[in-house]
């Protein structure tokens, strides 16, 4: 049985101008149509498997995953190099080490550790995710402020992500400090020396500036969004895609104020890799 007719555009060979033109679509075969349906439904069935509901721990880890990934393959992985370098040469101004990577081995320098460094993205974004919005959505649940319990999901969260950050940072560290290029010769040398320990030298630095960082991060963001509703009148309003992210980025450089966290954990896994003795996290601070 046919489909109904359909009207298409024809171009005439001789004047060259579009004129209408009847034609008959051929209808499928059923089988080719069952095929299809089926490769569709199998398709859907799959991403949902995968991503989950909308909303779900699942589904959140899921973004958090592929966000924290796409910020690593693009200016992540450099700025991560280039921050590690200037924490442990803290003498160098922030143009010179700039120069000294690059000089060392070109753009390509810049990308060292990426490995680990994706280990880390495809694990900690998911990480924080669930953790944060299980704790706000508990607290929130109890009566508590949403900037209250954005602080405090944000600690929480940030805390939860040093099981998966202590070993990949510590590659990524010595990848950009050490000699040694080689990621599996840096954990077969760890481990036989020190065991799943010696991967989480500089732990009680990045639990303590994962915790504020994304307390910080996500509470200021959260004090931000609600002077913007506040401001057009609606506590309930959904803000607009630029008003969200500005709402990110104010809250993004306000959480700033603990980077002597990041420049400790540095400088304690570098005199891990070092062999130099362990000193504590206060220590190196002072």
């Amino acid at each position: 049985k046919e489909s109904p007719l359909c009207r298409r555009p024809l171009t005439d060979p001789q004047r060259h101008q579009p004129v209408a033109a009847l034609c008959k679509r051929q209808p499928q075969p059923p089988l080719v149509l069952a095929a299809r349906m089926a490769s569709v439904t199998s398709l859907r069935k799959l991403l949902d498997a995968i991503v989950g509901e909308e909303g779900s721990a699942r589904s959140k880890f899921v973004d958090g995953t592929v966000l924290q990934t796409i910020s690593t393959l693009t200016l992540g992985q450099p700025f991560e190099v280039w921050k590690t370098r200037m924490g442990r040469h803290r003498t160098e101004t922030t143009v010179g080490s700039f120069r000294h990577i690059l000089h060392s081995g070109g753009v390509r320098a810049f990308y060292a550790g990426t490995g680990p460094k994706l280990v880390e993205s495809a694990t900690k974004g998911g990480v924080l995710l669930v953790a944060k919005d299980a704790i706000q959505e508990s607290l929130k649940g109890a009566g508590v402020s949403s900037t209250t319990a954005g602080f405090v999901g944000g600690a929480g969260g940030g805390v939860a992500q040093t099981v998966v950050m202590g070993p990949c940072t510590y590659l990524v560290t010595a990848m950009v400090l050490g000699k040694e290029q080689s990621v599996w010769g840096i954990m077969r040398r760890t481990w036989a020396s020190k065991g799943l320990l010696g991967f989480y030298p500089g732990g009680s630095a990045i639990a303590a500036r994962q915790a504020s960082n994304w307390a910080s991060r996500v509470g200021f963001t959260e004090a931000v969004r609600t002077k913007m509703k506040a401001a057009h009148g609606d506590p309930t309003r959904r803000l607009s895609i630029h008003e969200e992210c500005w709402a990110g980025i104010i809250g993004g450089v306000l959480s700033c104020w603990n980077h002597p966290f990041e420049v400790a954990r540095i400088e304690m896994q570098a005199r891990a890799l070092s062999g130099e003795p362990a000193v504590g996290m206060i220590a190196v601070l002072r």
